[in-house]
């Protein structure tokens, strides 16, 4: 059947042919074939002629312009390159740095090993042989019982003492630190317990421990503290083992007993970053102590029989039984200039792969705030260049402002445009980075990289992958580093981001170290932790070098609920707060501040005079807007006044949205508010307002800079000055 078709088909396209003419076939294909043939005619043209010359084009290619697509794409592309660039170099420090350590630690076993064996020669052996009856004398001078001693000898009676030596002491030595410290415990009405050891593994010399004081004059401890002062070295095998034992060899033929004192101390359990020690009894809270594998960790817990502690590194190389050292100094941080456009941890090492930093101060990152004598009132404006705040939350150098709403309402947004404000301002900006993604820890400094900020900020990284305890450090540590700036006069901003985190974080190491939980399972000393940590930041008096810290506290809230317990706490230590309203965010005011919850307690001493000026009446007419704004909504009839005050507060909502990375200057923002206070923009159409905004710059920057200069200077304005910038701003009306 198919078959039959296509033939059926054939002769009737066979006989329309037959029935149209042939003509008719031949000038519809003529046509085409003529076509064909003037277009293969042109084509030989074109390529039979000579070459323009590139001049020829010249006029065409400086009219060519770059779409905003490339030239977005290109910026997109830089971008990857730079963040790959970053991520490689910081991967390339990483296995340097691996390389390093591994080669120190190989370097300082050989050391070790060919100490032992210059000491267990002669005539080095007998040199140090000859020196033990001067070690005893010298140790027996400086021996004394502690006030740890003291308590332990009430409960238990007897206290232990152990002499330990490289080689076997002569009886005579052995009984004369024997009756000493008998007689030392008589007076006190205890009793002692004397042992005698002999341990290879010091090598040479003699130690004495009284209870938890020991008292050492062996080559060991002086291998300890030269292999420690490597370590501060970062790079030990530059030094050479030619050149160090060479230095141990000199040290041997020159020796002189040199007295060691410390405290040891016990590890009883370690488990989720927190260490239980026996012994340490003079410790103090917040000392930093070491353990035998090298990890350190500060002290967090005292107890009458355990102490509890925090541990900074790795907790599984820390066993049960090792013994744990005292180091004898309050948890510090390294602080200066040196840190300026880095990041680092919170103990200062720097992770940001741009090299190891060494500074020559340090500063413990536990510090009382000052006192009310040493302030002064907050008086010089902080500027944001955020026409929200600047105009209705007004922040000043040393006050604490705190920066509160739902997650993802723009809170960081706030605090990183204010950072990028102080460009060229003389503000040393610290960030605080706690519990957050370390991609967006990364994200952030490129950010302030790419506007030029990273050079006068430091960032202070405590992600979520880290422990609790560098998350609770991380905010002190920070601070620290801001004192020292501002005690030499400088002024500093710090933003905490967030302390809502670092709530959860000492609450996890509270718990942990056995502590009474109270409300939602927070630890009593909640509202001390932080209160201790924001009134550090103040205005210094001129008498204590006049400068200043000004910290930005971040807090997240949920549902917007202020009144949890954690937001109230913080709220009533901070001079004011910023709302950030989840509604006016997703309806698209940016920043999205909430004027109604939003205050400073600074208010006006925190502005210039002339943003005084210019805002005086805006926060009243923004919540008459909000108000009046539900009448509306209902559709309710209004009259002509009510209506004018409606879009009027349309327009002011709409001018002070900003968006991010764009700060202004005072003297701009000034004269928009004041455009729009006014009426001058009552006939733009509220979406047209940004347009508006743009064009007024311009027209004032280009025709009236005299007035600029003006309104540069923060004065308040005199009523000339206003009847001449209302008269430009006619002017710019007419001019459209």
């Amino acid at each position: 059947m198919e078959i039959q078709y296509v033939i059926i088909n054939f002769l009737l396209v066979v006989a329309i042919v037959a029935i149209a003419g042939r003509k008719t076939i031949k000038s519809i294909f003529s046509k085409r074939l003529n076509r064909i043939n003037k277009e293969f005619e042109e084509i030989e043209a074109i390529e039979n002629a000579e070459a323009p010359e590139l001049k020829d084009f010249e006029p065409e290619a400086k009219e060519f312009q770059i779409s905003d697509d490339v030239k977005k794409a290109e910026a997109e592309a830089q971008a990857k390159i730079k963040r790959i660039e970053a991520f490689a170099k910081r991967e390339c420090y990483e296995i340097h740095k691996a390389a390093v350590e591994k080669a120190g630690v190989e370097i300082l076993e050989n050391i070790k090993k060919n100490v032992r064996e210059l000491f267990a020669q002669e005539p080095y052996k007998s040199d140090l042989r000859v020196h033990e009856e001067e070690m005893i004398d010298n140790i027996l001078k400086e021996v004394s019982l502690t006030p740890g001693d003291m308590t332990y000898l009430q409960h238990h009676d007897v206290l232990y003492v152990t002499l330990s030596s490289a080689h076997k002491l002569s009886d005579e030595l052995v009984k004369r630190v024997d009756e000493f410290t008998t007689k030392m415990l008589d007076e006190v009405n205890g009793k002692t317990s004397f042992w005698v050891l002999e341990d290879p593994e010091l090598i040479g010399g003699l130690k004495l421990r009284i209870g938890d004081t020991v008292y050492d004059c062996t080559v060991l401890e002086d291998l300890y503290r030269y292999e420690k002062s490597l370590r501060r070295v970062h790079i030990p095998f530059e030094i050479g083992e030619d050149e160090i034992l060479k230095e141990f060899t000199h040290k041997a033929e020159t020796f002189k007993p040199k007295i060691h004192v410390y405290q040891l101390g016990r590890v009883m359990t370690v488990s989720d970053g927190i260490c239980w020690m026996d012994g340490l009894a003079d410790i103090m809270y917040g000392e930093v102590i070491e353990f035998d594998c090298g990890e350190r960790g500060m002290v967090l817990d005292i107890q009458h029989n355990r102490i509890g502690c925090v541990v900074f590194g790795e907790y599984e190389n820390i066993e049960s039984g090792s013994r744990v050292r005292r180091i004898g100094r309050i948890a510090t941080v390294p602080v200066g200039d040196e840190l300026l456009g880095r990041v680092v941890d919170s103990v200062g090492n720097p992770i940001d792969g741009e090299g190891y930093i060494t500074t020559e101060e340090r500063r413990p990152i536990e510090f009382k705030a000052p006192a009310i004598l040493d302030r002064e009132s907050v008086s010089e404006p902080l500027h944001t260049g955020l026409k929200s705040v600047d105009a209705l939350v007004p922040i000043g150098k040393g006050q604490r402002e705190l920066l509160i709403g739902d997650r993802q309402t723009g809170k960081s947004a706030i605090a990183i445009d204010t950072i990028i404000n102080q460009r060229g301002k003389g503000t040393i900006c610290i960030y605080v980075a706690i519990g957050q993604k370390e991609s967006t820890i990364s994200e952030i400094r490129e950010t302030l990289e790419k506007y030029d900020a990273l050079k006068y900020t430091v960032i202070v990284a405590a992600p979520a992958s880290g422990s609790a305890a560098t998350q609770y450090i991380a905010p002190f540590s920070a601070t620290a580093i801001g004192e020292h700036f501002m005690y030499n006069g400088k002024d500093v901003l710090i933003v905490y981001d967030d302390l809502s985190k670092h709530a959860v974080a000492y609450r996890e190491l509270s718990l942990l170290l056995h502590r009474p939980s109270g409300r939602e399972a927070y630890p009593g000393d909640i509202f001390y932790l932080h209160s201790r940590l924001l009134e550090r930041s103040a205005k210094l008096s001129d008498k204590m070098g006049g400068g200043s810290m000004t910290a930005l506290p971040i807090i997240e809230t949920q549902a917007g609920d202020i009144s949890a317990y954690i937001p109230t706490n913080v709220i009533s230590i901070t001079d004011g707060q910023i709302f950030l309203d989840g509604e006016l965010y997703n309806e698209g005011q940016r920043p999205a501040i909430n004027v109604g919850l939003s205050v400073s307690r600074v208010g006006g001493s925190a502005q210039t005079k002339l943003m005084k000026q210019v805002s005086a009446n805006l926060r009243t007419k923004l919540a008459q807007y909000r108000e009046l704004l539900g009448f509306v909504q209902f559709g309710a009839e209004v009259d002509s006044e009510t209506a004018a005050t409606i879009e009027t507060g349309k327009r002011l909502t709409e001018g002070l949205k900003q968006a991010r990375y764009n700060p202004l200057d005072d003297k701009y923002q000034a004269l928009l508010l004041l455009a729009i206070s006014e009426g001058y923009s009552d006939d733009v159409p509220v979406e047209s307002i940004s347009a508006f905004e743009e064009k007024l710059y311009k027209y004032f920057d280009s025709k009236h800079n005299d007035l600029m200069n003006i309104l540069e200077q923060g004065d308040k304005l005199s009523k000339e000055t206003l009847d001449a910038i209302r008269k430009a701003l006619s002017e710019f009306k007419k001019e459209g």
